[in-house]
């Protein structure tokens, strides 16, 4: 009697937990779907993470917030960056703000940068310009393809790096900034991503493969369910010239409101600075 009892009980609590994992979801197969929710996504991680830029471009455009971490000799700073970018134009704007200096004073005014194929333009920088004027620079003549220079990484180029993905996993999934996205981890060349980059980003990634420390880029990407990158942080290192110190950097960037107005409008040459750039 009581082995029938008990019986009846667990028959129970049985069925009533299979109301409870069904309900709402239909009563065939709501185990599975949940299993294949939390699952890992179909396709080589490699493969996806190497054509995630495409995804973008797709897209269209996009805000973006970027923050550029520093270490060396035990000092750290953080630059922080904020604007649109316009991923088929390949063109963006970003309001940069510089770290207080080590009195505490709020220091710098922030700097517009205007990323565009082969140049950044920027205004605030630089001692002695005048407050009207922009200072370009040519991103190919600097040894890491203006992935650090600028105090923020090109949305596209940053991107661009996944095509030189040499190894990578599927982590898991979570959100960021309330989208549901997939967390890779891998590492990425720069000499491979160079080659397979697009024409504008060939050369700038190219250069950063020689003056990096090394091409080896540890990174950590979050992709939505259209396969956008929502957010990407990339760790960097190079050797300061000056003082021959290793430069540990991470870049993260964030991209959110897909499709957003990128108006992005270049300086006239007569709005270039042509004078010497002192430096800060």
């Amino acid at each position: 009697m009581a082995r029938g009892r008990q019986h009846r009980r667990t028959h129970g609590v049985t069925a009533v937990a299979g109301v409870v994992c069904c309900l709402g979801l239909g009563a065939a197969g709501c185990a599975r779907s949940d299993a294949v929710a939390q699952g890992p996504p179909a396709g080589d991680p490699v493969q996806v993470l190497r054509t995630a830029a495409d995804a973008l471009v797709e897209a269209g455009s996009s805000q973006t917030r970027t923050s550029l971490e520093m270490a060396t000799g035990g000092t750290r700073v953080t630059i922080r960056g904020e604007g649109v970018y316009d991923y088929r134009k390949r063109l963006g704007r970003l309001e940069v703000r510089l770290p207080q200096d080590p009195a505490g004073a709020a220091g710098h005014r922030p700097i517009t940068e205007l990323l565009a194929p082969g140049a950044l333009y920027m205004k605030n920088r630089g001692a002695g310009v005048p407050a009207d004027k922009w200072v370009r620079v040519d991103t190919a003549t600097l040894s890491d393809g203006n992935l650090v220079t600028g105090g923020a990484t090109d949305p596209f180029a940053a991107a661009e790096v996944l095509r030189g993905t040499s190894a990578a996993a599927f982590v898991g999934r979570t959100e960021v900034a309330g989208a549901r996205v997939r967390h890779y981890r891998g590492t990425a060349d720069l000499e491979a991503a160079s080659q397979a980059a697009s024409e504008v980003n060939r050369g700038p990634l190219g250069a950063a493969a020689k003056g990096f420390a090394t091409v080896r880029v540890p990174f950590d990407v979050y992709l939505d369910d259209e396969g956008r990158i929502r957010k990407i942080r990339h760790r960097f290192s190079f050797v300061n010239g000056e003082r021959q110190e290793p430069v540990a950097v991470a870049s993260t960037t964030l991209l959110y409101d897909f499709g957003a107005p990128a108006d992005v409008r270049l300086p006239e040459d007569e709005d270039i600075y042509a004078g010497r750039v002192a430096q800060e």
